[in-house]
């Protein structure tokens, strides 16, 4: 059959009228997974039954929260849910719901430890000191308790220091004992050795913007991290001396950082008024 460009036209504008009547739907549904579950993990809003439907790019909240608060808190997080432009906030303010049942609140506080462990977990995972150690994470309501065994005191304090400073924690209890045969082994490992391949540039990156963005002594989206070959510069404003330690010492133990060079990460001068 010859080539027709005609049909080859029509044929084209038919399948762009049909993918959009497709997608519209399929994209839809997405989005409304995507805010549900924000809204479902989110502390404040997760004991309250919040309807959500989506239409294009606009999201319709409908249900009872408590206070004014919490109904502005539901638009700001579907607000912030990408693909989101517009929110039809429809959620009533009931008082009442004040008395909040025992088993949604007990749900929410136990979705929140389980993701302060993990946070604990991951941030261990990420750093050279701690990544092999076998240190197992337990969190309740904010109370954090470390336990395992270590190869050096250097591994137990960093385990400790960077569970508490992981925000959302309250009190750290660190249980993590010295391992005295591992404690031999590692000191026949010269200091700050290599124990695999270098990780790539990117992933540096991303786990010390990510580290930044866990801990509670930072604004991470004010430090701005480059890593060349493992060498990380950090640039951008910190509002004391305190935080751009802070900064340098969480950049320095991740995971196939081999300097960090922080010159250009400058210090908030107070304005005088």
């Amino acid at each position: 059959m010859p080539f027709n460009p005609r049909m080859a036209v029509l044929a084209a504008a038919l399948l762009s009228n049909c993918v959009p009547a497709f997608a519209g739907p399929v994209q839809d549904a997405r989005l409304q997974g995507a805010l549900q579950t924000a809204l479902a993990l989110n502390r404040i809003l997760n004991p309250f039954t919040i309807k959500v439907e989506v239409e294009g790019t606009r999201a319709r909240l409908d249900g009872e929260v408590e206070n004014a608060v919490e109904r502005d808190l539901a638009e700001q997080v579907a607000l912030a849910t990408r693909g989101i432009d517009q929110v039809d906030n429809q959620l009533r303010v009931n008082a009442q719901l004040v008395e909040r049942p025992l088993e949604l609140r007990a749900y929410a506080q136990r979705l929140e430890d389980a993701t302060l462990a993990a946070v604990i977990r991951a941030r261990l995972l990420w750093s050279r000191t701690t990544e092999k150690a076998a240190i197992e994470v337990q969190s309740s309501e904010g109370v954090v308790t470390l336990r395992g065994k270590v190869d050096s005191a250097e591994a137990k304090a960093l385990a400790g220091m960077l569970a508490s400073s992981t925000d959302g924690v309250h009190l750290v209890n660190n249980l993590v004992s010295l391992d005295s045969a591992a404690m031999a082994k590692a000191r026949e490992t010269p200091v700050g050795a290599p124990s695999g391949p270098q990780p790539s540039d990117s992933w540096v990156v991303d786990k010390i913007q990510t580290s930044y963005r866990f801990s509670r002594n930072l604004d991470g989206l004010n430090i701005k991290v480059a890593s060349e070959q493992g060498m990380v510069r950090l640039s951008g404003e910190v509002v004391s001396s305190e935080q751009k330690t802070i900064a340098v010492e969480i950049a320095r133990q991740i995971v196939g950082v081999r300097g960090v060079d922080a010159d250009l990460l400058r210090v908030a001068t107070k304005v005088q008024g």
